[in-house]
């Protein structure tokens, strides 16, 4: 009797751990620089519609980034197939504070909401794509850049 309830606890709990909560995929750059005409692409499914989502973009750079932002082109496709891009200045380091993100020795990573609040998604397929759109090009510095979805908590 209590293997069966050992089985089906141990069942129960395996089924839980398989329901994806967040998504977070990186695109690595050779050489630590970042060229304009790279735009990483990522693609997520959202199948619960119930559920409010946050929307981070994630970079990673070396200590010796020479800014303290980074502007980026988002472009956003969702299930119905419209295609949206927005111009976002990322807030990387300040002069009084430094570095916002954490890091570790010269590495410091940021994960920067780009939604406002929780927002409903649509059940379906979501392509996101990033490119940077400063001065400098290539970007030194830049280690990778991407996405991160995640569920609300209430």
């Amino acid at each position: 009797m209590k293997f069966i309830l050992l089985s089906a606890l141990s069942i129960v709990l395996f089924a839980s751990c398989t329901t994806i909560d967040v998504y977070e995929k990186n695109t690595f750059f050779s050489k630590h620089e970042w060229n304009s005409t790279e735009k990483p692409s990522f693609t997520f499914t959202v199948k619960d519609t119930a559920a409010l989502y946050n929307i981070y973009i994630v970079l990673r750079h070396e200590d010796a980034y020479r800014y303290n932002n980074l502007w980026v082109n988002v472009t956003t496709q969702g299930p119905d197939g419209a295609a949206s891009t927005q111009q976002l200045q990322l807030q990387l380091g300040d002069n009084s504070k430094g570095w916002l993100g954490s890091g570790m020795d010269d590495i410091y990573q940021h994960m920067i909401r780009i939604t406002r609040a929780p927002i409903p998604l649509k059940k379906g397929d979501y392509h996101f794509s990033l490119q940077h759109i400063m001065r400098e090009d290539p970007l030194q510095h830049i280690l990778n850049a991407g996405v991160r979805v995640e569920k609300a908590t209430p």
